[in-house]
């Protein structure tokens, strides 16, 4: 019976092993396959404006900070009217790749997210609205202008019909086929974020070929986005429990007591938004170039030269990362060359006037885009361009008064000068006192000259000057 005993004992022993040992790898492999995050921390970042280098760094890094945090989630409150895709895309790259889930609110109400904004929102692992926001019009702008919205209905088939009819052969335009090639491109990548995500990728590429909208309850009805919330609580109160797919696991979210923790853009980012504003570099740009200018026409001056190459180099940095026409920045550069060398060559301000011409047009298509927030507005434009205009008016009326002036060097200078009778007895005449020098002189008019008469020169022939008598002067 002992025996028994033992080899039963033996024997349950392995098999509650066993099954201890079979429960726990079930609870790893099911936390593998299922994380829970312990942390309770919302991380929240804003998308306020345009958006550009220093939001794409903004998002970017508040996103790694969440992710070495172990954040439970990440909300991002956008409200913007699009921005440069380069940007939008480093954005949407970070997000599909992200340790941490991501939710995207647009709010509060009255906001919206068109443009670059709408891929964000179907990039995000969730897509929310609050009442009284918009999205959509996701058309990309081509260089020159918006293309002409395509026609639909009974306009299509007959542009179809009439389209069908033409040569096959004949090449499009080639800032046709750049257009068509840049709509192709983001129809394709926003149709391809829908679909992982699963919501409505037909009415994406609606958006981007037509420049669609919906409200936020029309985006809900239409599978465009997965909530509707009034603000931050209501959506995480929402999403509690959900379980969001990443990109290597799957996470339910456990937000029963978070808290919300608002990541502010650091010094470095919110120098980066000041001088990646298209104005603000515009300003920059002229500042450094007036600046070397004055160097020049000064040298030794210093502070000119100084602030003009850090204007300079600065402007050269915001430039490099801004969507930048160079054909544009030529034209500027090429308009400071002209005004500076119309001080050097008499051109009769041809050259100044061409330098603001070139200035001007350089000006206008300086920025290679229509995206709202990164263009420079041609009220600046003009104003600056009637500024140097003036200046440049001003010179000219102050060079061409020198031009009546009297000379102030040389023997002709003498004429219309003042001067004393030194002698009368010279054999040529007279001898007049003049600028410390003592000249031969000869009498216009018939007058007995005296010692210490006052003379005016009227003429002078080689090194004799050609006087007549002034009464009283001084």
């Amino acid at each position: 019976m002992k025996k028994d005993f033992l080899a039963f004992s033996k024997k349950a022993f392995a098999v509650v092993l066993t099954t201890i040992w079979l429960l726990l790898f079930s609870a790893w492999s099911w936390a593998q396959l299922n994380p829970v995050n312990s942390s309770q921390t919302v991380i929240l970042l804003t998308i306020d404006g345009a958006i550009g280098p220093a939001t794409r760094d903004y998002i970017i890094d508040g996103i790694e900070q969440a992710e070495q945090n172990n954040a439970a989630l990440v909300l991002i409150k956008m409200d913007t009217p699009g921005g440069l895709s380069a940007s939008m895309r480093d954005m949407i790259k970070k997000i599909l790749n992200s340790d941490v889930p991501i939710a995207t609110w647009v709010g509060p109400s009255g906001s919206r997210a068109a443009s670059a904004g709408t891929y964000l929102l179907y990039a995000s692992h969730i897509a929310a609205m609050a009442p009284a926001t918009n999205l959509g019009a996701a058309t990309p702008v081509p260089i020159g202008g918006p293309k002409p919205p395509m026609p639909s209905g009974k306009a299509y088939e007959k542009l179809k019909e009439a389209t069908e009819d033409k040569d096959q052969t004949e090449k499009p335009q080639a800032d046709q086929a750049s257009g068509d090639k840049a709509l192709e491109d983001s129809v394709a990548y926003i149709r391809a974020l829908a679909e992982q995500k699963g919501r409505n990728a037909d009415w994406a590429e609606q958006a981007v070929r037509h420049a669609a909208t919906l409200t936020a309850d029309q985006a809900l009805a239409n599978n465009v986005i997965d909530y509707l919330a009034g603000n931050e609580q209501d959506l995480i109160k929402q999403i509690n429990g959900q379980t969001i797919k990443l990109a290597n696991a799957e996470v339910t979210l456990a937000l029963d007591h978070s808290q919300v923790e608002a990541i502010e853009p650091s010094f470095k980012n919110k120098i980066l938004a000041t001088i990646t504003n298209p104005s603000l570099a515009y300003i920059l740009l002229l500042v450094g170039v007036y600046g070397l200018i004055l160097e020049g026409y000064n040298p030794g001056a210093l502070v000119p030269g100084v602030i003009g190459g850090i204007c300079l180099l600065v402007a050269l940095y915001a430039f490099q990362i801004l969507p930048v026409n160079f054909a544009g920045l030529a034209l500027i550069f090429l308009g400071f060359a002209l005004i500076a060398v119309e001080f050097f060559v008499p051109s009769f301000g041809i050259l100044g006037i061409g330098g603001i011409v070139s200035l001007t047009f350089g000006s206008v298509i300086l920025m290679d885009t229509d995206v709202p927030g990164f263009g420079i507005p041609m009220s600046l434009i003009i104003s600056i361009a009637l500024t140097a205009g003036i200046l440049f008016a001003g010179i000219m009326y102050y060079l061409a008064g020198s031009f009546k002036k009297p000379l102030v060097s040389g023997s002709e200078s003498l004429i219309g000068q003042i001067g004393e009778v030194v002698s009368n007895h010279d054999e040529y005449g007279l001898r007049v006192h003049l600028d410390g020098e003592n000249w031969r002189a000869k009498a216009l008019t018939k007058h007995h000259y005296d010692v210490g008469d006052t003379v005016l020169i009227e003429r002078i022939d080689g090194l004799t000057l050609y006087v007549k008598h002034v009464e009283n002067a001084s």
